[in-house]
């Protein structure tokens, strides 16, 4: 093994290792530690020191630059307050001599100018001078300076004027509105001016449109609250008084409206007691009955049930019951036929006058009432009939209809029509008149009932038929085989008791055409 280059190993003493071991390392007394504490400290304090010495210069270099940014902005402050005085300052002058913009006096414009200027201006322009009125109609009418001699003064008001404008307020003042120039400056003849103002067709009475106040209408839906009518009627008074005022202001326009000069509703269609009765009032009018008559309607609409709807003392409505019935009263007059007089065009061509008979229509007045306040009550729209006591064969204003049984006295004919169709033409014996049984004549009948092979009584006599129609009573037509013949002046001699003695293929027809309830009209 080489040894050549290996250091050689120092070998110590015990007492030499002790030594160097303390040459290397420091050696605590029992107060050395301590005080190194305290030399520790004494160095981070000083260090403290000086890093709180930088701070300290930081906040005082920042301080320097506030400070010099407000001195900066008081000067920009105090300039601008001196540029906005000097501005305040020359609109206040300019002012003090110069009226504000929008300030006129009759037409003439005194904006920005100055008091000579305006004055200069006064007397060659005030001759044009108009004063339009604005009327409710859309019209205008005018009144001139020649009309009413208006003339300029040159005194001071002009000048007062423009110190009354108080310039050094102008930011205020300027928008206000624009005061008129004195009417001292200025006159006009008062009576030529009343004389004017009465020849304007504003104030001409015959042309007046009195207004109207709103009111609860009829219309095709049931109530509604009609718009009121303003019109055109003016207070003449207080129509001149506006005038004058706006003559001595000199002002150029004058609306008739927005000065109050007209007479107004005294009732608007806003008005919430108006609209609240219109409500009221259709509640009780949706009912839209048809009463169908054939040839003829009779509607209860609103328009109808208008006259039925009454106000009660608390302000309510209802619909008197009274005029209900007092309307189906009225119908009843005017379609019932039951027993009335009537016109009859008859197959020999002539027309009759019918006043007898027990045919036609009657109307059952208090239950068609009931009936129609019950349908008003529902508000029920459709098609109704009247409830009636008797009926006829035909609704038409001609209610014999087109079915019916025609007998002549005098020309001792009858007629059978279906339809309009004659099906039967036949002489006939009616009763005989000398023996007081002639037969009922004059009037309108209906066949009450139909028999076939009816035994007939009377007094002293006993008659069995095949075709019995009775129309009064024991009053018929009936077939008769014991006679050979019909017609003629029989009946004056051998006549029946009061019935209408027919042949019998005739009877058979007629019996097989009729029924109960067809009319029977019989004439001398």
């Amino acid at each position: 093994m080489n040894r050549k280059n290996e250091v050689p190993q120092r070998r110590y003493t015990p007492g030499e290792k002790a030594a160097e071991y303390e040459a290397g390392h420091t050696k605590y007394t029992p107060g050395s530690k301590v005080q190194e504490r305290a030399q520790t400290q004494e160095t981070a304090a000083g260090n403290s020191d000086q890093a709180g010495r930088q701070t300290s210069g930081a906040d005082e270099l920042l301080q320097k630059i506030r400070a010099r940014r407000r001195k900066r902005l008081r000067r920009i402050l105090l300039a601008a307050g001196s540029v906005f005085a000097a501005l305040y300052l020359g609109v206040a002058l300019y002012y003090g001599f110069h009226f504000y913009g929008g300030t006129e006096f009759y037409g003439i414009d005194c904006g920005n100018r100055t008091a000579a200027q305006v004055k200069a201006d006064a007397a060659g322009k005030l001759d044009k001078y108009v004063l339009e009125i604005r009327e409710r109609d859309g019209q205008t009418e005018t009144i001139s300076a020649q009309q009413i001699g208006l003339t300029f003064e040159d005194s001071d008001s002009i000048d007062r004027m423009m110190k009354a404008q108080r310039s050094y307020f102008w930011p205020v003042t300027m928008l206000l509105d624009r005061e008129q120039i004195d009417s001292v400056a200025f006159s006009y003849d008062r009576d030529k001016a009343q004389q004017v103002m009465d020849a304007l067709g504003c104030m001409d009475s015959a042309r007046f449109i009195a207004p109207r106040d709103a009111y609860v209408g009829i219309t095709d839906s049931g109530y509604e609250v009609i718009k009121e009518v303003m019109g055109t009627t003016v207070d003449p008074a207080r129509t001149s008084q506006a005038l004058f005022a706006a003559l001595d202001a000199g002002e150029t326009s004058l609306s008739l409206d927005d000065a109050g000069c007209y007479v107004d509703p005294q009732l608007y269609s806003d008005d919430e007691g108006l609209n609240r009765d219109a409500a009221a009032m259709s509640e009780l009018a949706r009912a839209n009955i048809t009463y169908d008559f054939a040839d003829r309607q009779e509607v209860v609409d609103v328009s109808v049930i208008d006259g039925w709807i009454i106000r009660l003392a608390d302000g309510t409505f209802t619909i008197d019951d009274t005029r209900v019935a007092q309307y189906v009263e009225d119908l009843a007059a005017k379609y019932d036929t039951f027993g009335l007089e009537r016109q009859f065009y008859t197959s020999i061509g002539t027309t009759v006058t019918l006043t007898g008979g027990d045919y036609g229509w009657c109307i059952d007045q208090d239950a068609t009432t009931t009936a129609l306040l019950k349908a008003l009550d529902e508000g029920y729209q459709g098609t109704m009939e009247p409830v009636y006591l008797y009926t006829a064969m035909s609704r038409e204003t001609n209610d014999i209809g087109y079915t019916y049984v025609e007998v002549c006295i005098s020309q001792q004919r009858m007629w059978c029509y279906q339809y309009g169709n004659l099906i039967v033409d036949t002489p006939v014996v009616t009763g005989n008149p000398n023996k007081g049984n002639g037969t009922p004549s004059g009037g309108v009948w209906a066949i009450d009932a139909k028999m076939r092979e009816y035994v007939l009584t009377g007094e002293g006599y006993t008659a069995p038929v095949d075709y019995w129609m009775p129309f009064n009573g024991n009053v018929g037509i009936h077939d008769m085989q014991a006679r050979a013949q019909f017609g003629g002046t029989i009946y004056l001699s051998n006549g029946s008791h009061g019935c209408v003695n027919t042949p019998y293929e005739q009877a058979q027809t007629i019996y097989n055409t009729v029924s109960i309830g067809t009319p029977v009209i019989v004439y001398e």
